[in-house]
C-alpha cells in the first residue's frame, strides 16, 4: 500500500471517527427541553386606574405569568394570537415591551395574529407591517435583550411565501431541539392582508388553509422534516367551546374538504396536538374530521385576558349538527393560566398551571375577588398546577368514556421498530380499573337545560429503556397519563401490572417501583393515597384493595393496587 492510500485511509478514519464522536456528543446533550404556551392578551376594562396596561395590552397579567416561565426554564414561549384588543401599532409595540423580561432572561418569544390584529388603525393593514417590526423573531429566531446582547432560539425558519409574499413571518415554522428530542412547531396565520380579505362569520379571512396546505404539507413531511415531534398552531380552534367560528373560513360545517385534507395531514405526520386560543378558556378535546378519517388532541388555551366566555350549549343552531365531531376531555374557565410543554425523547409531557382564584369577571365588572368587583385592578396571582397529561410516539392512547374500563395491554415493540436502543422487552397491563369521574365540562347538552358533558378520559402510555437506572429496576420504565381529574394528583383505583426480565430471579424482586418527585424509585404503593400496604406472592386477584401488591413468580410480572399515574418499573435488589 502505498503512502498515498494510507494517507486516504487515515483521512477516512479520522472523519469517521469525528462524526461517531459528535453523534456521540449530540445524543449524550440530549436531554429534556420545555417551551411554554399562553392564550390570548387583551386589556377590555374601560379604565385603568393603576396605568400599568396601556394600549388594550394587560401588562399587568402578562408581567405575572412571564416570571413563571423564567422559574420553569423554558427555552421559548409561543402566544397564540390576540396579542391586543384593539389590534393598534401602539398595542403592538406594547405588547412586544410586556415580553422584554423574557428576551431579557434569554427566553424567545414568538407571537401570532388572531382576529384582533385585523381590527387597528384604518391604514395599518391588519397589523402586519408593525408586527414585523417588533417580531422579527419569526423570521430568523434572532432576539436583542434590553443590554444589547443577542441570542438565537430555533433554526430552519420558513413561510409561505410562495403564496404570498404577505405570508412572510407571519405563518412561519421552525425547529428546536437536539437528536433524538427535536420539533417543528408550525404557526398558521389565516387573517387578512393587504392581498387578500375575505369576510365570513364576522371576521375578516385571508389566505386559508387550503391555500397554504402544500406548505403545510412539505413543513409537516416526517419523511423530510428530521424532528421527532411536530405541533401546529393557530389562533381559532378547529372546534371551539364559546366562538362558532373555525379557521375554515366560516363555521365548523364550513368547506369540508379543506378540513379533511389538513386533518389529514395532522394525522399521517404524527401530529398528536393543534394548539389554540380565542375562547378564553381551558378547554381539551379530541377532534375528529367530517369524514371520521383522522383526529387529533385540541388545546385551546386558557385566557391572560380580561375578557371570559362560556361553552354555547351542544344544541346550538350555529353549531349546525358539528359537535359530535369532538370528544370532550378536559374543561376550566374564569381563570388565567399558563402551559409548560416537556419534551424528553418521543415522549411529551403538558402541565397547566391556573391561578387559585378564578371565577374573574369581564370588562367593567373585572376582576371580582380579592380586589373588589369592578375595581378594574389586577391583583396578585398565585399559580398551582391543574393537571398533567402527554402522548409518547413509542406508546399507545385509548378513550374511556364515564364508566369504561382501563384495561389495556402495551409493550416495547413499537419503540423497538422506531429504532430506539436498550430494551428489555417489557409488557405492561392494567388488569382492572375504571373512569368513575364524575367531572363534565361547561357545555350544556341543550338549550335551557342544565345537564353538561360528561369527560372522556385520554389514557397514554409512553416507554423508556430500563437500562438507564441500572440496577435500580428489572424492566423498561412506563409512563403512563391520563387518568386523573383536572385539579387533582389521584386516580381512581387500578391495577398495573408489568413482566421482568426472564434473566432475573423472582427473589430478586421487590415489587412494581414508581419515581417519586425527587427522582428516586421507591414501592409504588408507597405513593398512594389511602389504603394498607400488604406484599401478596403470587398473582393478582380482584379481592385485593388498595395498597396491595405482589410478584407473581410463574408469570415473571410485578403488580400493584394504586390510585396515580406517572412513571414506574419492576423493582430490582
Amino acid at each position: 500500500m502505498d503512502r498515498r492510500s494510507n494517507f486516504r485511509i487515515k483521512c477516512v478514519l479520522t472523519i469517521a471517527l469525528a462524526a461517531a464522536l459528535i453523534l456521540a456528543a449530540t445524543q449524550a446533550m440530549a436531554k429534556p427541553w420545555k417551551f411554554g404556551v399562553m392564550g390570548d392578551t387583551q386589556w377590555t376594562c374601560p379604565t385603568d386606574p393603576r396605568g400599568n396596561n396601556s394600549d388594550s395590552v394587560p401588562a399587568s397579567i402578562i408581567e405575572q405569568i412571564n416570571p413563571e416561565f423564567i422559574k420553569a426554564r423554558v427555552e421559548f414561549v409561543i402566544q397564540v394570537g390576540d396579542l391586543t384588543d384593539n389590534g393598534s401599532n401602539a398595542g403592538i409595540k406594547a405588547r412586544a415591551a410586556a415580553a422584554k423580561s423574557l428576551t431579557d432572561a434569554g427566553i424567545g418569544f414568538f407571537p401570532m395574529r388572531g382576529n384582533h390584529e385585523t381590527i387597528g388603525e384604518p391604514a395599518n393593514d391588519y397589523a402586519i407591517p408593525v408586527f414585523r417590526e417588533n417580531f422579527p423573531q419569526t423570521q430568523s429566531g434572532n432576539f436583542k435583550r434590553s443590554d444589547g446582547r443577542t441570542f438565537h432560539v430555533g433554526s430552519n425558519f420558513s413561510s409561505p411565501t410562495e403564496v404570498s409574499s404577505d405570508l412572510k413571518g407571519m405563518s412561519y415554522s421552525f425547529d428546536f431541539g437536539r437528536h433524538g428530542d427535536s420539533a417543528r412547531f408550525v404557526i398558521i396565520d389565516n387573517w387578512a392582508t393587504p392581498g387578500k380579505c375575505i369576510e365570513a362569520v364576522r371576521l375578516k379571512y385571508g389566505y386559508s388553509i387550503g391555500d397554504q396546505q402544500p406548505w403545510i404539507n412539505s413543513t409537516l413531511d416526517k419523511k423530510t422534516r428530521r424532528t421527532e415531534h411536530a405541533f401546529v398552531l393557530s389562533h381559532q380552534p378547529l372546534m371551539a367551546q364559546s366562538h362558532q367560528d373555525s379557521p375554515f373560513i366560516g363555521y365548523t360545517n364550513a368547506n369540508p374538504d379543506m378540513q379533511n385534507t389538513f386533518f389529514a395531514a395532522l394525522k399521517s405526520n404524527d401530529v398528536n396536538y393543534y394548539i389554540s386560543g380565542h375562547d378564553h378558556m381551558h378547554q381539551r378535546s379530541v377532534i375528529t374530521s367530517p369524514d371520521g378519517a383522522s383526529s387529533v388532541h385540541e388545546l385551546i388555551c386558557t385566557g391572560d385576558s380580561t375578557k371570559f366566555y362560556t361553552p354555547k350549549p351542544l344544541d346550538d343552531a350555529n353549531w349546525f349538527g358539528q359537535k359530535v365531531r369532538e370528544t370532550s376531555i378536559s374543561h376550566q374557565q374564569g381563570g388565567f393560566g399558563y402551559y409548560i410543554f416537556t419534551v424528553d425523547g418521543p415522549r411529551v409531557s403538558v402541565d397547566y398551571y391556573a391561578d387559585t382564584t378564578g371565577n374573574w369577571l369581564s370588562g367593567a365588572d373585572y376582576p371580582n375577588g380579592p380586589s373588589g368587583a369592578g375595581s378594574q385592578v389586577t391583583p396578585l396571582l398565585n399559580f398551582s398546577k391543574r393537571e398533567t397529561w402527554g402522548y409518547s410516539l413509542n406508546g399507545k392512547e385509548i378513550l374511556v368514556a364515564r364508566g369504561g374500563s382501563y384495561i389495556l395491554t402495551d409493550d416495547t415493540t413499537k419503540a423497538i421498530a422506531r429504532g430506539e436502543k436498550g430494551y428489555i422487552r417489557t409488557t405492561a397491563r392494567i388488569l382492572s380499573g375504571k373512569n368513575d369521574s364524575t367531572m363534565t365540562d361547561g357545555s350544556l347538552i341543550a338549550t335551557g337545560g342544565s345537564q353538561c358533558r360528561q369527560l372522556t378520559k385520554a389514557v397514554d402510555t409512553g416507554w423508556s429503556p430500563g437500562k438507564v437506572n441500572g440496577r435500580a429496576i428489572a424492566s423498561d420504565v412506563l409512563t403512563l397519563w391520563g387518568m386523573t381529574d383536572a385539579g387533582s394528583s389521584r386516580s381512581h383505583v387500578y391495577v398495573l401490572s408489568m413482566s421482568y426480565g426472564k434473566s432475573v430471579k423472582s427473589k430478586h424482586v421487590p415489587g412494581l417501583v414508581s419515581r417519586d418527585s425527587s427522582g428516586r424509585w421507591v414501592d409504588a404503593v408507597d405513593l398512594n393515597a389511602g389504603g394498607a400496604k400488604a406484599f401478596v406472592s403470587g398473582p393478582w386477584n380482584s379481592s385485593y384493595g388498595l395498597g396491595t401488591y405482589g410478584v407473581d413468580a410463574e408469570a415473571h410480572t410485578a403488580w400493584a393496587v394504586i390510585n396515580y399515574t406517572g412513571d414506574f418499573a419492576v423493582g430490582r435488589r
